[in-house]
């Protein structure tokens, strides 16, 4: 009798261990053969739940707050414009996407297929991509993505302390580059406005005005207005995502 008890003693410590205290015992047979069918089957018996069912759910719920929170932060900082940048010849060779925090705009910046080297990367003032187009402000000069006009903010100032000066894009060896650049120099309302902006990326490296007086006593006028960057060889209208 002895080693009988102790054999169920220990078998019920065992069930109570593992099905969490459903309620095995030396006094309840019954108790005991409907928890070790639970344990066999995963089931639970009548009235009976699992005390681990409980923690699970809070777990689960938790988790899932801390996932909403994640997703509203992301949300309020994601990208709320965007522009699809294309060569002369209508070959998409990236995107910038922009985000806004208080007063600074992120300008993300990914390309791929474009020469390798520095780029002048600029706000242009009007939203408008067309190859072969004329210069609004003088018409009679016509060549690729002049219809997207001067940099946004140029009549304000000289280069580089327009609105839509940016830090330069170096592209590697692959032909691809990614930039990420912060600015307070304009808001979303100025590159949404109602004639738009695009986005430029230049043939050549932007001097941002730097020209030592040992060549010349001032920057002319293609320096102040563009830095001397070159040619339009990518360019995107802005739009918003919202």
């Amino acid at each position: 009798m002895n080693i009988h008890g102790r054999v169920f003693s220990a078998g019920c410590a065992g069930a109570a261990l593992a099905i969490a205290l459903t309620g095995c015992s030396s006094g309840s047979g019954s108790a005991g053969s409907e928890a070790a069918a639970a344990l066999t089957t995963g089931q639970t018996t009548t009235g009976q739940t699992p005390a681990s069912s409980p923690t699970a759910t809070g777990s689960s719920a938790s988790a899932g707050g801390a996932g909403s929170s994640a997703s509203g932060a992301s949300s309020a900082a994601g990208t709320v414009a965007q522009a699809q940048l294309a060569t002369p010849q209508g070959v998409e060779v990236g995107t910038v996407s922009f985000a806004v925090d208080g007063d600074v705009v992120t300008v993300t910046a990914e390309v791929e297929g474009l020469p390798a080297g520095f780029k002048g990367f600029h706000i242009h003032a009007i939203g408008k991509c067309e190859p072969n187009s004329p210069n609004p402000a003088d018409p009679s000069k016509v060549g690729d993505f002049l219809s997207a006009g001067g940099h946004l903010g140029a009549s304000a100032a000289a280069h580089p302390g327009h609105q839509g000066d940016l830090s330069s894009l170096e592209v590697r060896s692959d032909g691809s580059a990614e930039l990420v650049t912060t600015t307070d120099a304009f808001d979303l309302d100025a590159v949404l406005d109602a004639d738009g902006s695009a986005v430029m990326v230049h043939a050549g490296p932007d001097n941002f005005g730097n020209i030592p007086t040992r060549y010349a006593p001032a920057p002319d006028a293609d320096t102040q207005a563009t830095g001397d960057s070159g040619g339009r060889a990518a360019c995107g209208v802005v739009t918003a995502t919202g």
